[in-house]
């Protein structure tokens, strides 16, 4: 580890889903300042391209529905063409959102969400994890959320489906630590984006209550979940595996 840059990212290579906005772009944004290259997916390819012309060269895009989940392995076998170095890094980022009452909810419905969170990242751990066991060298990050430890109304699927990173993350860092594989997670609170201020701005009430949970008075940028998933796949965070980061600006311990 170099003590003068210990958040490079240098030589990393990262596979972002949902890449192309929000929480992921963020994410995308932060590692190639870390020298990292990266390679964002999602489905919508205007998007993406968009995303990469804002990045640079360090990034690349491939359109694809990681719900799909037979073709993991497809996908990253064509990131690693597109790229002059393997995958070293999965960020499993890409998610559903359903807000409906528990009671309203659909099996269809809750099988849906649980597909793209839960089923698709272990697809793609699946993909990427024997190269990085056979490289010894690799970081597995899943992105959760504040509602796998709070409860918050008419999005069961949701919360039962980022609540299960939990358990995913802990198996898998027993599992793969010996071999070289670290496995994290970022539970994120209320990130700034064009649809969370919109619903805000129309719902004075829910507004109040929102702020009034994050001890910080403020909400976050997804640049702040993304220099968290730096460290957690920096060599600063060589030792640390297993762990969910909340990055909440206090709102999971307030009052």
């Amino acid at each position: 580890m170099s003590f003068e840059n210990p958040f490079c990212l240098d030589g990393e290579t990262a596979l972002i889903t949902g890449g192309g906005t929000g929480i992921g772009f963020g994410i995308a944004r932060c590692m190639v300042k870390a020298g990292a290259r990266v390679v964002l997916v999602g489905r919508r390819e205007g998007v993406l391209a968009e995303a990469c012309a804002q990045l640079g060269p360090q990034s690349m895009f491939i359109p694809h529905d990681i719900t799909k989940l037979d073709g993991a392995s497809e996908l990253v076998a064509a990131a690693e063409q597109l790229m002059p170095s393997p995958i070293t890094i999965l960020v499993n980022n890409a998610g559903t959102h359903l807000k409906k009452p528990a009671v309203d909810t659909l099996p269809a419905e809750f099988q849906s969400v649980l597909t793209t969170h839960v089923l698709a990242a272990h697809s793609l751990m699946q993909a990427v994890t024997p190269g990085m066991v056979d490289r010894a060298h690799g970081s597995i990050l899943f992105i959760s959320s504040m509602a796998a430890y709070m409860g918050v109304p008419q999005i069961i699927a949701y919360s039962a489906a980022k609540s299960a990173y939990f358990g995913m993350v802990a198996t898998l860092s027993a599992e793969l630590a010996a071999k070289g594989v670290r496995v994290n997670a970022i539970a994120p609170g209320w990130i700034h984006s064009e649809m969370t201020q919109k619903a805000l701005d129309h719902d004075p009430d829910r507004k109040a209550r929102v702020f009034s949970r994050i001890q910080m008075g403020r909400m976050g940028k997804p640049e702040d979940i993304g220099w968290a998933a730096v460290y957690l796949c920096s060599p600063l965070a060589s030792y640390v595996t297993g762990v969910t980061l909340p990055v909440d600006g206090g709102a999971v311990i307030g009052f």
